[in-house]
């Protein structure tokens, strides 16, 4: 299996994607799945779900940022 190596544009937020990375995932009923296979034996399916909710929630996040000021 490759493995890919990211970059995070901001290394300090890090941690804070992690969580989020997961909070996402258990919102999408993967929590279990993941705890027990890991991430490596995931469906590329299954990940493209977590990370596309996860670039959603971040869209409207900044959207709503901008439009208040």
């Amino acid at each position: 299996m490759a493995r890919r190596k990211r970059r995070t544009v901001v290394p300090e937020a890090e941690p804070a994607l992690d969580r989020f990375k997961y909070e996402v995932a258990g919102e999408l009923g993967l929590a279990d799945k993941i705890e027990r296979v890991g991430w490596g034996d995931m469906t590329s399916r299954e990940c493209g779900l977590v990370g596309g909710n996860m670039v959603r929630r971040m869209i409207r996040y900044a959207e709503e940022k901008m439009s208040q000021g």
